[in-house]
């Protein structure tokens, strides 16, 4: 049997740009088995969960290319990304699926990741060539299938070495040193917000107009704060307070009448009454009109407002403080919902119920009307702010794409009214069917936050899609 030259390949880690000078490992890579990177102890290359926050647990891989020889006995390695949530770049380019490896190249974990340059050598000392492999030339694309995983396990790494067993004033007192990770990672200001509420609710006690208006705020907050989670999308407070507030404000104002109006009166949406029977179809063109084209346009004001102010700014102040993507209109009308479902739950319903039940006793009114508050607050998750933030999404795209602006315009306005009928029709009928409107109403919001993500300009910024702020 002849022999033939040995490749020997490294994995050379480089230091970080803002890291003091330090000496660089090497890493070497076998022949016959897959490399495995990331945080999980178990990888082969294991990095620091605490330095490289931007790594999966099983990040990347790097194994030989078996079956492939050069002539001269060199052989071949490649890297495959793990399906990382921060993904694998290879010189600068992102990894999809595997990518065969040159001396040189530079493989990047995440952006501004950890970094490693791959080298290969050739030894003096040829070593017997396996009888397992045979001589091909290499494809002349790269290879995307998985890499092989060895029959065997893999050899036992060395234990790492002990640590001291040094106890630091910040491990007995980790306050000291989290910082400013509170507020990022811990959701201290939810926690702050969470406490003040409860303190008000207590000293609301035997108030219950009061109590229930600060029970209401503190749910259809809670909501809220989900849907801004989901979207992943930094927006000031103070411009989503005042989408909530500007709805109040057209509730209690003339327009409010100005709207019952055109659709109620000028247009076939009058409401019926309680005791009135009417055909399903009739129903619904009358819940469609009244309801569903009326609320919904009255609910995007507000995300139009922004529209129109934003067009005046420059930028940055343009896409900060108006709506220039979809992600924009979602949360500007589900703050607009917000509005919309305390007048409605505090101003009507609530009121109602206790007034049905007040013959009873003033303690089974409160009683009843709490148990409405709360379901329908937390239910504008599948509700209201369903049908606003899907709006809200055409809204975005529409200024996204302006040569198809109507037409985005018109798709939006009438899906997020057909669903808002739907939900106002089947709870007529059945508590059932009523479940399924509002499975279907926070899909199609769930739908469109995940699109919304996607097309967004500033999708590297999403803290929606990033393990660190």
């Amino acid at each position: 049997m002849t022999g033939k030259a040995n490749t020997i390949a490294f994995l050379r880690q480089l230091s970080q740009p803002n890291s003091p000078e330090q000496r660089q490992p090497r890493y070497p890579l076998s022949v016959t088995e897959s490399i495995a990177l990331g945080r999980d102890p178990r990888c082969e290359i294991v990095l620091d969960p605490l330095l490289y926050r931007a790594v999966s647990r099983r990040h990347a891989e790097v194994s030989p290319v078996l079956g492939f020889n050069a002539p001269d006995g060199g052989r071949f390695w490649q890297i495959c990304d793990l399906g990382s949530a921060n993904g694998t770049y290879l010189n600068g380019q992102r990894v999809k699926g595997c990518k065969l490896l040159q001396a040189g190249d530079r493989i990047m974990l995440g952006q501004n990741g950890p970094e490693f340059v791959f080298e290969c050598e050739i030894s003096a000392d040829p070593l017997p060539e396996p009888p397992i492999e045979k001589e091909a030339k290499l494809p002349a694309i790269p290879l995307r299938k998985p890499p092989l995983r060895p029959t065997e396990p893999p050899p036992a790494r060395k234990p790492p070495p002990r640590e001291h067993e040094h106890v630091s004033l910040t491990q007995l007192f980790p306050i000291f040193s989290t910082g400013r990770h509170l507020t990022t990672k811990a959701y201290l200001l939810p926690g702050i917000t969470t406490v003040a509420f409860v303190v008000s609710l207590f000293l609301s006690v035997g108030t219950p107009q009061l109590f229930n208006m600060l029970l209401a705020s503190y749910l259809a907050g809670a909501a809220y704060y989900f849907i801004y989670q989901l979207c992943g999308k930094h927006k000031p407070w103070w411009l989503l307070m005042a989408s909530a507030v500007t709805t109040i404000l057209l509730l209690v104002s003339p327009v409010l009448s100005l709207f019952i109006y055109v659709f109620r009166d000028l247009l076939p949406g009058s409401i019926p009454k309680d005791d009135t029977s009417v055909s399903f179809p009739l129903l619904l063109v009358q819940m469609f009109f009244g309801a569903g084209l009326m609320e919904e346009l009255l609910k995007a004001l507000p995300v139009l407002g922004a529209c129109l102010f934003g067009m005046g700014l420059r930028s940055p102040w343009r896409e900060k403080y108006g709506v220039r993507e979809p992600l924009d209109g979602i949360l500007l009308g589900s703050a607009s919902a917000v509005g919309f479902t305390l007048v409605e739950t505090l101003g009507q319903y609530v009121p109602d119920i206790y007034k049905a039940t007040l013959t009873a006793g003033e303690g089974a009114a409160q009683l009843a009307s709490l148990q409405l508050l709360i379901p329908r607050v937390l239910g504008s998750v599948a509700g209201h702010m369903a049908y606003s933030g899907y709006l809200g999404y055409f809204i975005g795209l529409s200024v996204l794409r302006p040569r198809r602006r109507w037409r985005i315009l018109l798709v939006g306005y009438l899906t997020a009214s057909l669903l808002h009928t739907l939900w106002n029709v089947t709870g007529t009928i059945s508590p059932v069917l009523l479940a399924v409107v509002g499975v279907l109403s926070y899909a199609f919001l769930g739908a469109a936050i995940l699109k919304a993500r996607e097309l967004s300009p500033t999708r590297s910024q999403n803290f929606a899609t990033r393990f660190y702020q």
